[in-house]
C-alpha cells in the first residue's frame, strides 16, 4: 500500500464526519457493519454459499462462492429456487444499526447500500423525500431494464421521483425489500458486466448525483474481483478525495492493489470503534 494513502485515522475520520455531515462524502455501506451484530442472516458471500450448501450439495469449486453457488442451483433447480432460497436467508430480518439510524439523519444525496438485508432502507423508513433504486435480475421478467425505484411504501415509482427526492438510496445488488430482487447468479453479473464499463446498468440519477462527491467505504470487502468491479465502476467519474476504513493486515493483496489504484485514502482502524468515532 502506497503509504502516501495512510495519514493518521482519527483525523481521516474528523475529516470524514465532517464531509457526511456537509452531504460532500457518499457512504458506500458493506455489510460488515451490521456483522457487528452478529445477525443471523448471512453476512458475507461466502456465508451465503455456506447457507445455499445447507439446502443442496455444491460442486467444490461453489462451495465458497456465492454466484457459482447461485448458478449451479438456477441451473439444476432453476430460478426460483434460488430466489426462494435467497428468500429463506434473509427471513429473519437485520435490524439497522445505530450508524444506519445516524445515517439517515443526514442530508445525504446519494447513499450505497452494496448488501441485500435491507438496514438502510429500513432506516429510512421513518423519513420523507426519499427513493431508492434498486438493482435487478433480468432472468424472466421479461422486461429489457436493469433497476426500478421504489418509494418509501415499496411501491415502483418511476425515475421523475427519484430526480424529485432529496436523498437516493442505491441497492445495486438487490435487497430482499419490498420485492425481494437478487443479483446473486454468475449469469445475472455476466449481463450487467458486459454493459457496466458504458455504465448502463447503472441509473442516470446515480451517475448525475456522484459528480463531484468522494466515496467513504465502511464494513465492505473488496476480495472479489466482482466486488470491485462494481465499487470501481459506481465510483467512476466521481470527486477526488476517497476513503475506507480497513485493517490493513486483514486485507489480501488484490484487496491493497486496489485500493491504492482508485486512490482511497486509507483509516487503519477496527470498523466498530470508526463507527463510534463517526457518530460522536
Amino acid at each position: 500500500m502506497n503509504s502516501a494513502t495512510i495519514d493518521d485515522p482519527r483525523e481521516m475520520l474528523g475529516d470524514v464526519a465532517e464531509g457526511l455531515k456537509a452531504g460532500a462524502l457518499v457512504p458506500y455501506l458493506g455489510p460488515g457493519i451490521s456483522a457487528l451484530s452478529q445477525p443471523e442472516a448471512p453476512m458475507t458471500p461466502e456465508a451465503i454459499a455456506a447457507f445455499f450448501a445447507t439446502k443442496t450439495a455444491l460442486p467444490k469449486r461453489a462451495r465458497d462462492n456465492a454466484w457459482a453457488a447461485a448458478q449451479y442451483i438456477e441451473s439444476y433447480k432453476f430460478r426460483d429456487t434460488v430466489t426462494a432460497w435467497m428468500k429463506d436467508a434473509f427471513a429473519v430480518g437485520v435490524a439497522p444499526a445505530p450508524f444506519h439510524e445516524w445515517l439517515a439523519g443526514l442530508p445525504l444525496r446519494l447513499i450505497v447500500d452494496s448488501w441485500y438485508a435491507g438496514e438502510m432502507r429500513q432506516a429510512l423508513a421513518s423519513r420523507t423525500g426519499w427513493i431508492e433504486v434498486q438493482g435487478i435480475t433480468r432472468a424472466g421478467i421479461g422486461e429489457d431494464r436493469w433497476f426500478r425505484f421504489y418509494d418509501p411504501s415499496g411501491a415502483q415509482v418511476d425515475a421523475a421521483a427519484a430526480e424529485a427526492a432529496a436523498t437516493l438510496l442505491y441497492t445495486p445488488h438487490g435487497g430482499i425489500a419490498p420485492e425481494a430482487n437478487f443479483l446473486i447468479s454468475d449469469a445475472d453479473y455476466v449481463e450487467v458486466l458486459t454493459e457496466i464499463d458504458i455504465q448502463t446498468p447503472i441509473p442516470e440519477e446515480v451517475r448525475r448525483r456522484r459528480t463531484g462527491l468522494g466515496f467513504v467505504f465502511l464494513g465492505c470487502r473488496f476480495h472479489d474481483q466482482l466486488l470491485r468491479t462494481y465499487a470501481r465502476q459506481i465510483m467512476k467519474r466521481s470527486g477526488e478525495r476517497h476513503y475506507a476504513v480497513v485493517e490493513l493486515d486483514t486485507l489480501t493483496r488484490n484487496e491493497r492493489r486496489f485500493l491504492e489504484e482508485q486512490g482511497i485514502g486509507v483509516i487503519d482502524m477496527a470498523l466498530a470503534p470508526a463507527l463510534e468515532h463517526l457518530m460522536a
